[in-house]
């Protein structure tokens, strides 16, 4: 009989939203008449642009068409894409990348995960607490870890808490790593890095022969001047940092599927006998194995997102979600629960009023006023006593959703 990968597990419970989604069905079937409101997934609810539909169905048309049909196309993206991407949305941080240094894909979540492939199970790997569980389970599915401790921790990685203490941005580990994610803008916490504090990574990583794993998927919300987009507008981060893209939040992608990675031609590993070696040369290597290809009439359309039409259109969506995050971080500030987040990101980190779990103020939050959101804790142990709120909702039910809780919380 075949051999399972035990790996899979070590894995607690299940994964975090799954688990969420399991809670709400059994709420909503014994109480059908509950108009609930979903604030926890961070899936959007606004439809594409006019811009980048169109661009989509005339993708689509040209499959229709010998003269105009596309197959197999290259398993990096096509060049036209990852040059429109360059000019739009980095050179205008004064970032210089080459197309062969991009690399297109069917999303963020994918790629974080799907990069530990180049990487070697001995790499030390260190992880943010609380954090997006995907870095967390990937490395424990791919063998990297022991089982969970009594603490929440799995064995093996190094964590580190980001709490109000920190201002929810971690310290740099007290222990040789290899491997560092950071997120920014933060999910779960909502949090930015400024430019210091990236370069305080930076400077680490290099220090350290260390590589940081960097998800800039919200960087279209950010709305402070002052803080950076890319970790590339770092001196030095060519040569420490890969760095992911997604269209799912920034223009509406998530039913749709296309990212994007970064890995400079700088950025150098070593092999077992101590000789240097490209990252990406491995991962161009590794798509070429694993991957196909991002669909052609999707990357028309992720293309017409950078059009002028299509951004504008663009902004104003995340204009409308960031407004969300605005009244729900001031509705439930006005109600005397304390928030983080939501300035320049779509998600809004509350302390649980009344010091309940994460997972009590949950069923609290469904049962009492029918609203869903996500607990922190099941972004891990620094998360308990916390909790998350999207803004990727509808106006009327974020404004509706504000009253239930003033309504039950407010002072």
């Amino acid at each position: 009989m075949a051999r399972i990968n035990d790996n899979y597990l070590k894995l607690q419970a299940g994964y975090l939203f799954p688990e969420i989604s399991r809670r709400i069905s059994e709420f909503t079937q014994a109480n059908p008449e509950a108009s609930v409101i979903r604030l926890g997934i961070g899936d959007v609810t606004k439809p594409l642009v006019p811009a980048v539909l169109k661009a989509f169905h005339e993708g689509v048309d040209e499959m229709s068409s010998g003269a105009t049909f596309h197959g197999y196309g290259p398993e990096q993206g096509y060049d036209w894409l990852s040059q429109i991407i360059i000019d739009k949305a980095y050179k205008p941080l004064g970032v210089d990348l080459k197309t062969s240094e991009m690399f297109i894909s069917d999303g963020s979540k994918c790629d974080s995960s799907n990069i530990l492939d180049i990487f070697d199970l001995s790499n030390k790997v260190a992880i943010g607490d609380p954090v997006y569980p995907v870095y967390n389970d990937t490395n424990v599915m791919v063998g990297r870890s022991g089982q969970m401790n009594d603490a929440g921790y799995y064995e093996g990685l190094v964590y580190m808490p980001c709490t109000e203490e920190n201002g929810f941005n971690p310290d740099f580990p007290t222990e040789k790593v290899d491997l560092i994610y950071l997120c920014f803008p933060n999910n779960p916490t909502g949090t930015v890095a400024t430019r210091e504090q990236l370069k305080g990574w930076v400077d680490y990583a290099i220090g350290n022969d260390a590589v940081i794993l960097f998800d800039a998927a919200y960087e279209a919300f950010i709305t402070d001047p002052d803080i950076p987009h890319s970790i590339y507008e770092i001196e030095g981060a060519r040569r420490c940092a890969i760095e992911f893209r997604s269209f799912s939040k920034t223009a509406g992608f998530t039913g749709v599927r296309c990212g994007l990675t970064i890995v400079p031609e700088e950025l150098l590993g070593t092999t077992i006998e101590g000789e240097k070696y490209s990252f990406n040369k491995l991962w161009n290597r590794r798509q070429c194995t694993k991957f196909n290809g991002v669909s052609y009439p999707v990357q028309k359309a992720a293309a017409a997102v950078y059009s002028d039409e299509g951004w504008t259109q663009v902004q104003e969506i995340i204009d409308y979600y960031m407004e969300n995050a605005r009244v729900i971080r001031e509705g439930l500030s006005a109600a005397g629960i304390e928030c983080f987040g939501g300035i320049n990101a779509p998600y809004i980190w509350l302390k649980t009023p009344e010091g309940m779990t994460s997972w009590d103020f949950f069923d609290k939050l469904l049962n009492d006023c029918f609203i869903v959101g996500t607990p922190g804790s099941g972004f891990g142990p620094s998360g308990e006593g916390y909790f998350r709120l999207s803004a990727f909702g509808e106006r009327k039910n974020v404004e509706t959703a504000v009253l239930r809780i003033k309504e039950k919380w407010g002072k």
